[in-house]
């Protein structure tokens, strides 16, 4: 008889929401293939210390419209050493796996190209709200994490047209400017900041600030990506420059769960099944990408060379529709 195949899966990194239902359609597809699926609980950690369960398809039963991650997560500094992906590699070769599948983002996806290299068969699923990963156009989280970005920003602005305000107001996005820019065009913002351009010109700010003014506007809406940082800094020489009352908003984790949204839900989904479709057709190592309206898949060492894609011209949109 053949030996039935068996494939771990973890969830590493910062969770996004739409891992679940990721982690969903994995194992579901692989059960539905006569494949066994073994949960990897609190990421690579898990891994190394071997916290590990048998899943079936009740296991992720009234998950797909979960955020977070039912397989939990973590950061694992050890992961980051060559002892630790040694620890890594032996638990899987232990445990008899025919495959690992890694749900999470850049710093995941590298810790899985350490492992391929001591023979771990590595399937990488792209999941941050960080859109930060240039091999793929999307990655799991990033739509929900906007959609959050975008009821808060429309509630800010509510009142700040009432007390005739200037509002700063961070995002989360790490060292991209992806949520930023979103959050920018879909929230009417006046200006961003974003880690992709060279110069963020503040004095340019204050002065579309006082033309605003100027001209009848009675609030302004200003954009900080994380990457950035110095909101609280920003908003108070906003205040102090032009005499317009400012406030700060930090968004932070709210934009990190949440039930996901149809987008996220699909992507997943499809990026799951996918995943359990290549293991089958027997390719190793492989990243799981979306392009072209295509989902497709790619050797690892090639997803993580991809050069970055930002495109500048969706800055002079908003530039544009802000006058």
């Amino acid at each position: 008889m053949l030996k039935q195949k068996k494939i771990g899966i973890l969830t590493s990194g910062g969770d996004a929401p739409g891992m679940n239902a990721a982690i969903r359609a994995v194992v579901r597809t692989a059960t539905t293939n006569d494949a066994k699926v073994m949960g990897i609980t609190h990421g690579y950690n898990g891994l190394i210390s071997g916290n590990i369960q048998e899943m079936n398809s009740r296991s992720v039963s009234e998950t797909i419209h979960r955020g977070g991650t039912i397989l939990r997560t973590s950061r694992c500094p050890e992961m980051l050493t060559d002892d630790g992906c040694e620890k890594a590699a032996n638990v899987y070769k232990v445990l008899g796996l025919d495959a690992l599948i890694i749900i999470g983002g850049d710093g995941s996806i590298r810790a899985g190209l350490e492992l391929s290299r001591r023979g771990v068969n590595v399937i990488c699923i792209p999941a941050t709200i960080d859109l930060d990963l240039s091999c793929t156009e999307y990655t799991i989280g990033f739509d929900t994490a906007v959609n959050t970005g975008m009821e808060a920003i429309n509630k800010i602005r509510d009142t700040s047209t009432s007390h005739e305000r200037c509002s700063v107001i961070e995002v989360m996005g790490r060292h991209a400017g992806y949520i930023a820019l979103w959050c920018g065009i879909v929230g009417g913002a006046e200006d961003i900041m974003i880690p992709e351009r060279e110069s963020c010109n503040e004095a340019s700010i204050l002065e579309q600030i006082m033309e605003n003014r100027a001209k009848g506007k009675r609030h302004n809406m200003i954009i900080v990506a994380e990457g950035v940082g110095r909101a609280a800094e920003l908003a108070k020489r906003i205040e102090s420059i032009t005499g317009i009352e400012t406030r700060v908003t930090i968004l932070g984790y709210l934009q990190r769960g949440g039930s996901p949204t149809a987008v996220d839900r699909m992507h997943a989904s499809v990026m799951g099944y996918k995943a359990i479709e290549i293991f089958l057709k027997e390719e190793q190592n492989k990243v799981i990408i979306y392009k072209n309206g295509i989902y497709d898949s790619i050797d690892i060492e090639e997803a993580l060379v991809a050069k970055d894609n930002f495109d500048m011209k969706f800055y002079e949109i908003l530039k544009t529709l802000a006058n």
